[in-house]
């Protein structure tokens, strides 16, 4: 017959201390002793406040928990304990905790089984998770460990916005070319590489004292507020047909923003970067002008405009393919890629073939 249960309590730094689930807080009310191995742990102020005492233990070395636990329920008389377990960093892996907790656990009630030393009998020891990461918890994650590494790590520490620029295109490149093989394995993995990119930026900007910094949580507000007010349909009061005019009215907000902030009537290609590969940039320029109601004729380019040479016209027919592309439903740049990849095909055989 058990003489006394111990509940070993888990919680996440990725949510608040003190929200914790209905179960957590009946065992906290109804234990018969709540302890913890530091007065720093960050459930004690919700505690207090709940007006449930904890007794902090001074630090034991790890293979004395056990039976100081398994000899705390015994003494309760049939009533619980519950320890809580170490909060640990945001950095830390979830997991890590769990299984450490399990790890407890065991050793607990194998004290309390007599099968360790100085163990009292029938003491039965569980794993209660008492709150556990929301949805996004994941990026508090990221967040802690970006911080950690621009302190901690050489390299990390002296990266610029101007050093990071090429990881920034190259990342993203590689994502597409994930996506375009159809490993979604590799695209998570791309994708996250992308993200710390955005993490990293916004943790270099959080560090400038002149007035243009900004943190991670400023960019994700920035984006929040501009879904939010381009999405009158879903957000407001706006009715609309499909997805044509859902694209049509966040091109007309876009476009009334950017008027506002330059107090004059703003283009439709405002914005377009041209930085980017020529053949998208090509594209791009097209769409925006396509829904602005621009004449398609304008992407043919008149032959005066192609006087300096033979390189200006096979621009101009470039720009002209990219009009017949977008014409039969097609993106150019996508199509341009497709036969590079069938080209390389072809050139690896022939090598095969060559080498036999």
């Amino acid at each position: 017959m058990l003489s006394g249960r111990v509940v070993l309590l888990v919680t996440t730094p990725t949510v608040r201390p003190g929200l914790l689930t209905r179960q957590a807080w009946r065992e906290l009310d109804q234990a018969a002793r709540v302890l913890a191995g530091s007065a720093d742990h960050p459930l004690l102020p919700a505690l207090a406040e709940a007006g449930i005492g904890c007794e902090v233990v001074p630090d034991k070395p790890e293979d004395r928990l056990p039976p100081l636990l398994a000899g705390a329920a015994a003494e309760a008389g049939g009533g619980s304990v519950v320890w809580l377990c170490d909060h640990g960093g945001a950095e830390e892996e979830p997991a890590s905790r769990t299984a450490a907790a399990a790890r407890l656990a065991a050793a607990v009630t194998a004290a309390g089984s007599g099968e360790a030393p100085a163990g009292p009998g029938g003491v039965r020891a569980e794993v209660l998770a008492g709150s556990e990461d929301l949805p996004g918890g994941q990026l508090l994650r990221l967040v802690a460990v970006m911080d950690r590494l621009r302190v901690a790590c050489p390299w990390d520490a002296r990266q610029t916005h101007a050093s990071l620029a090429p990881h920034l295109i190259e990342e993203s490149y590689e994502a597409l070319e994930a996506l375009e093989s159809g490993d979604q394995a590799a695209l998570a993995e791309e994708l996250g590489d992308v993200l710390l990119q955005v993490m990293f930026h916004a943790r270099i900007a959080s560090e400038r004292a002149d007035g243009t910094g900004y943190t991670i949580d400023d960019v994700a507000d920035g984006i929040v507020s501009k879904l939010v007010r381009r999405h009158p349909h879903v957000f407001g009061d706006v009715t609309v047909t499909g997805a044509d005019e859902v694209k049509r009215n966040w091109d007309q907000i876009k476009a009334d923003e950017r008027s506002r902030a330059s107090g004059a009537p703003a283009s439709a290609l405002a914005g377009v970067p041209f930085g980017q590969p020529a053949l998208a940039l090509a594209t791009q320029l097209q769409r925006r002008a396509e829904r602005a109601g621009v004449p398609a004729e304008l992407a043919d380019l008149p032959p005066e405009e192609d006087a300096d040479g033979e390189g200006h016209a096979l621009g101009a027919e470039l720009l002209r393919l990219v009009a017949t592309a977008r014409a039969s439903g097609l993106d150019p740049e996508l199509e341009l890629r497709e036969a590079a990849r069938r080209y390389r095909d072809r050139v690896r055989a022939w090598e095969q073939q060559r080498d036999q």
